[in-house]
């Protein structure tokens, strides 16, 4: 019986992916690393050589134009960009564990042919669910979607919110039947066009100033039916759902 290899031990593939943004790392990422921190802003250069190795849409499925690779390697990217940036390896987590996973795993097909491949190529996506009053208590959120017709009029604030100012798509969690509590959230999928949509000030932080935290405010902010993630009332569930392997991902910053 063949010995079953340490959890640390990478494959011929998961090696590749290592070396891969190893190399980008040390020769595109390092020297930015303090202009990007006084100018508290991702370089365009960096955020263009994201997209072109892959790195915001590994577990993105190859037909869709992504790595078609999986969380193992989504880890493994955000370890080594971590070790030059971790504020670009952050950014590289929401990507890859909760945007994208949140649009494979809980979108229908039409969505996911229209989002999966944007977040491929260019689109910055935001996960959008801490609210000045529910911080810890994320789900005592107080922004709503209320239904008329065939459309959710969100209302409210959010905040801190991690790639706000790069993002384009934005995973929004609102309440569409506050009597229910935290069986009425709901988990939409809101484009930065959206008129209803605006970001606000960037928040001033200690470090990791390469990527944005904002306030978002939505105000009569208007989204078809079809813009919902899974159905109505399942936000509580996707939310917890793609946290737990957001914070898997968060922990792999910490590793050297």
């Amino acid at each position: 019986e063949t010995p079953r290899l340490a959890a640390t031990h990478l494959d011929e593939g998961e090696a590749q992916v290592q070396h891969s943004v190893q190399q980008f790392a040390d020769t595109e990422l390092l020297s930015l690393i303090d202009e990007m921190e006084q100018s508290q802003s991702i370089h365009k250069k960096v955020l263009e050589g994201l997209f072109e190795n892959g790195f915001m849409g590994i577990e993105v499925p190859s037909h869709f134009g992504g790595a078609g690779l999986s969380f193992v390697e989504s880890c493994i990217v955000i370890k080594e960009l971590a070790r030059v940036d971790p504020a670009i390896a952050g950014m590289v987590d929401i990507q890859n564990t909760l945007i994208v996973t949140a649009i494979r795993k809980f979108a229908n097909t039409e969505m996911q042919s229209r989002i999966l491949p944007k977040l491929a190529k260019d689109a910055v996506g935001s996960f959008c669910l801490s609210e000045s009053g529910s911080g810890s208590d994320a789900f005592a959120m107080k922004t709503t979607a209320e239904k008329i017709g065939e459309e959710y009029v969100i209302n409210g604030e959010k905040c801190w919110i991690s790639n706000a100012a790069e993002a384009s798509i934005f995973l929004v969690f609102a309440n569409a039947n506050p009597s229910l509590g935290h069986r009425g959230i709901t988990a939409f999928i809101v484009e930065r066009e959206n008129p209803g949509l605006k970001i606000g000030k960037r928040e001033r932080k200690l470090g990791l100033n390469a990527v944005s935290n904002c306030q978002l405010f939505l105000e009569q902010c208007k989204v078809h039916k079809s813009q919902i993630l899974g159905s109505e009332g399942q936000g509580y569930k996707i939310a917890i759902s793609l946290l737990n392997e957001g914070r898997i991902g968060i922990a792999f910053l910490e590793i050297r």
